[in-house]
């Protein structure tokens, strides 16, 4: 073997990469080595069903586990967090996260200017980027790097910024000269998040039943939900924020995050106005945004669930237009036992 051969490839600098990350406007960055995640864990939650019906957590699950399958010249995983805290007194049916600007285009605009800043440091680096919709497990590797630890809630829990955080990731073919450490578990006794749950989605600590979450069927059903959940809409539209409401890390000190998540106007409605938009304005007032993945028909659903859930007699006359609707599963939210204090 030639010494060219046996050259590897130089190491970057953490300190630096890390300054690159800050200023493509990435809250947190960390390192992590790529060991590969120890299967048991996802492979026993997809057993159990807790996934539902999204079948793309099955596919490639070994690529999610192993990220040299992905990128075979990895040596590095760097995970990236941004920062979407709202203020306490901001009210929104929408969840804190999906107010603003889609937190996947915000990962991605950064992801690649942190790519260009890479490539200037060391040209020729191979990479691969993921905000949650790619090969990798966003909340394993940003716990690895240091960046916090996964909470009873099963989301990232920083410890000064608490759980109001998108994550991504990217990997590098290149090693850095400092790696975290794997942050430690810091909840405790605390129980705060898998009591106040109104649908009991934890069967475990860390845990989530998607059949049961509010998150997964105001965001990824696109059937009817089932009776049994339909109260735990009273409050929400889209996503659901208890699990981080009720949480002791999510202070009232933590500084607003980035302004990327800033209310849209679709925000500020009411669950009324919600459930009556036309398809044009739906469109128009999601366009950008994460809302947008309920899809017109889920959105107005949840509206629907949520004025049968709150009991609003005010919205009477929109629950009887909408129990003719075109869509079945609009028409099934107007066909609730709560319905029959707004009738």
């Amino acid at each position: 073997m030639t010494d060219a051969d046996s050259t590897e490839p130089p190491i970057l600098s953490a300190e630096t990469a890390r300054a690159a990350a800050l200023a493509c406007r990435f809250t947190l960055a960390g390192f992590a080595r790529p060991l590969p995640i120890d299967a048991a864990p996802l492979q026993k939650w997809l057993a159990s069903g807790y996934s539902a019906d999204m079948e793309w957590m099955q596919r490639r699950s070994d690529a999610r586990l192993d990220p040299s399958l992905v990128l075979p010249s990895i040596r590095t995983v760097v995970a990236l967090a941004i920062s979407y805290r709202r203020p306490t007194q901001e009210r929104s049916r929408i969840a804190s996260y999906a107010r603003g600007r889609d937190y996947h285009y915000a990962h991605r605009d950064r992801m690649r200017a942190l790519r260009r800043h890479l490539v200037a440091m060391a040209p020729g680096i191979r990479t691969y980027a993921c905000v949650d919709t790619g090969m990798a497990m966003e909340k394993v590797w940003a716990e690895r790097a240091g960046l916090g630890w996964i909470g009873k809630n099963g989301l990232l829990i920083h410890p000064k910024l608490g759980s109001w955080l998108t994550l991504s990731v990217m990997f590098l073919d290149y090693a850095v000269d400092l790696y975290g450490e794997r942050h430690a578990f810091l909840c405790g006794d605390c129980r705060r998040c898998l009591s106040a749950c109104p649908t009991d989605a934890f069967p475990s600590p860390g845990v989530v039943d998607a059949r049961r979450c509010l998150s997964y069927h105001s965001v990824e059903n696109r059937g009817s939900v089932p009776v049994a959940f339909r109260r735990g809409f009273i409050g929400r539209v889209f996503g659901c924020d208890i699990c981080q409401d009720v949480c002791p890390w999510n202070r009232d000190e933590i500084p607003v995050g980035d302004r990327r998540f800033e209310p849209r106007a679709l925000a500020a409605l009411s669950a009324a106005e919600m459930a009556a938009l036309t398809e044009e304005q739906f469109k128009s007032l999601s366009s950008g945004m994460a809302v947008a993945r309920a899809q017109y028909n889920g959105f107005r659903r949840n509206g629907l669930l949520c004025l049968g859930a709150q009991r609003d007699a005010s919205a009477r006359a929109i629950v009887e237009r909408l129990c003719l609707d075109s869509s079945p599963i609009v028409a099934d939210a107007t066909d609730d036992p709560d319905h029959d204090n707004v009738m």
